[in-house]
């Protein structure tokens, strides 16, 4: 399949995240002045209101006008203020119609929702992706960490990682080409474990991953190609 599939699964991410901008029109011109954000705040559509714009730009590495661009992309696909997961699945299946991808959806979605309450905010959507386009490498590789962590503890298993692995087999779809073997998440999960489980303790650590990362001259040219998305 696709060379170094078993670092897809740190890279995939960030492509991902495109097709979520451009699902959000973030990369058609848009003009919009300084304070026209705060007209969009009509109580009877919004049930959440964001943070100002100064508090937000000064959490995240947008500008203003980086930021208006990105909550109006927002408001007009969640007219509420907050994504659901059921949102978020939808707009992954519109550029995976050949496969599943509800699983990864749903693992991306659960690392946005950093406050755990069952919805993604502007903020936590801004915050995320400020980490993903315009953190430092180490802030990048903690947030895939986090990502592919699936129960929180502070390391990757086997199992974690095969569920990741299904997650993004199922999502390219069944009819990929060269074909998906039954087989093949489970190898790639193999190799990504000998590559990253430097003591061999049978879980990959943050540092672990880090240095790993770190060394791999596809995996950080790749995350550096998303710096300048927005």
């Amino acid at each position: 399949m696709l060379e170094g599939l078993e670092m897809i699964a740190v890279l995939v991410v960030l492509a991902l995240f495109v097709k979520v901008l451009e699902q959000f029109g973030l990369f058609e011109p848009v003009v919009i002045e300084i304070d026209s954000i705060e007209d969009d705040f009509e109580p009877s559509t919004v049930c959440h209101r964001p943070e100002g714009l100064e508090q937000l730009q000064g959490q995240t590495k947008f500008t203003k006008k980086e930021l208006q661009v990105l909550y109006r992309g927002f408001k007009n696909e969640c007219p509420s203020g907050v994504v659901n997961e059921e949102t978020f699945k939808q707009i992954y299946s519109q550029f995976f119609p050949q496969g599943d991808s509800s699983m990864y959806a749903h693992f991306l979605f659960n690392a946005f929702d950093t406050d755990h309450n069952g919805s993604v905010s502007f903020e936590n959507f801004v915050t995320g992706l400020s980490v993903i386009l315009r953190g430092s490498m180490d802030d990048k590789l903690n947030w895939a960490f986090n990502l592919y962590d699936l129960n929180k503890d502070g390391c990757i298993t086997r199992e974690e990682m095969l569920d990741i692995m299904k997650a993004i087999y199922d999502m390219m779809g069944k009819y990929t080409y060269p074909s998906v073997k039954e087989e093949s998440p489970q190898e790639h999960v193999e190799t990504f474990f000998q590559k990253m489980d430097k003591n061999r303790d049978g879980v990959v650590t943050i540092e672990e991953f880090i240095e790993t990362c770190q060394k791999d001259e596809n995996i950080m040219k790749s995350m550096q190609l998303f710096e300048n998305v927005i």
